[in-house]
């Protein structure tokens, strides 16, 4: 589910056990978190043209394109590679791959840009009726900060970190819609991977309904690995997932990262083992689960209520 959690915990006001054999316990607030001194910048959305023609005939992009922010054709993806604007990710046709195509790749791979193969039917859905040349790149339409960077602005706010963490989310509504909440509920940032999951595109910008402006988002390489880093800063990890403690019942209170899954996979495997609890929603209906987003804002605003009930209740701990 997009709102669920792993194996119980025994809690008490000021203190949480984690899972079986995990070091990770004791008084959980933010002065555990042990933050980054990079400064955050947000940068405009990049524009990038679109087809081999964009920039004389702009008309002639498809419906597609334009809520997808691909870039069709080898002379654009050539273009936006050598502009050093953003880009999400890049589709090549299945195959074998000859002339400028394999230059294009070897460009991408050199900028850690992730290369994926697919069916010429995926390009063709993407490009519409604009000749794609086995190759589509989706252009990002907001400059990402570093997860350095998120943690940077909670210590400017003199708050602990709370952080929205998506995983496998290929849905750009579900994205944007999750977005929205994450930034209504007060948290400082959202990662998403660099694969299995769609960036900010112009679609999930506007179910976001302008909630991606003001909100720092990182795309990262590895969730897994992201996660054990946040946790040796004293970052507290959560798995939104069905089979875990109700999240009523959860001790949110001090620096946490939320995760949540896709809607028909969920939470990955490996993800959900890298993190400390797993808090789940309970379901009083006939339907077992709820969209990512409704879950992912019960659950957030319900970090963000303990995390301020924390702080009211006496001096806050400087963020070290």
């Amino acid at each position: 589910m997009e709102g669920k959690c792993e194996k119980g915990m025994k809690q008490d006001s000021r203190t949480r056990s984690g899972k079986p054999g995990s070091t990770r316990s004791g008084p959980r607030n933010h002065s555990d978190f042990k933050g980054y001194n990079n400064s955050y910048t947000r940068y405009p959305a990049s524009r990038a043209t679109t087809g081999e023609k964009a920039a004389s005939k702009p008309e002639e992009k498809s419906e597609e394109s334009r809520e997808t922010g691909a870039v069709i054709g080898r002379n654009a993806v050539r273009e936006l590679l050598r502009s050093g604007l953003p880009v999400d990710k890049i589709f090549v046709s299945r195959g074998e791959r000859e002339g400028s195509i394999t230059m294009l790749v070897s460009m991408a791979l050199e900028q850690k840009i992730p290369v994926i193969e697919v069916d010429r039917r995926k390009l063709d859905l993407l490009s519409g009726s604009i000749p794609h040349q086995g190759i589509v790149a989706m252009a990002a339409q907001k400059e990402y900060c570093s997860v350095e960077d998120i943690l940077e602005i909670s210590r400017t706010r003199g708050e602990p970190p709370l952080i929205v963490i998506a995983d496998n989310i290929n849905d750009p509504n579900n994205l944007g819609a999750l977005i929205r909440c994450a930034e209504g509920a007060g948290a400082h940032g959202v990662i998403i991977p660099k694969r299995h999951s769609t960036g900010i595109s112009p679609a999930v910008i506007r179910a976001s309904a302008g909630a991606s402006e003001h909100m720092a988002i990182a795309k990262v390489t590895n969730i897994a690995q992201t996660l054990e880093e946040l946790k040796k800063l004293g970052i507290w990890t959560y798995a939104a997932e069905a089979d875990g403690t109700p999240y009523d019942q959860t001790d949110f209170a001090g620096p946490c990262a939320l995760v949540f899954g896709s809607e028909g996979e969920g939470i990955s495997q490996n993800v959900r083992s890298h993190c400390d609890f797993t808090v789940s929603i309970p379901m009083y209906g006939k339907i077992n689960s709820l969209n990512v987003s409704a879950a992912a804002a019960i659950i957030t605003y319900s970090a963000k209520q303990a995390q301020v009930r924390q702080r009211a209740s006496g001096p806050a701990d400087p963020i070290k």
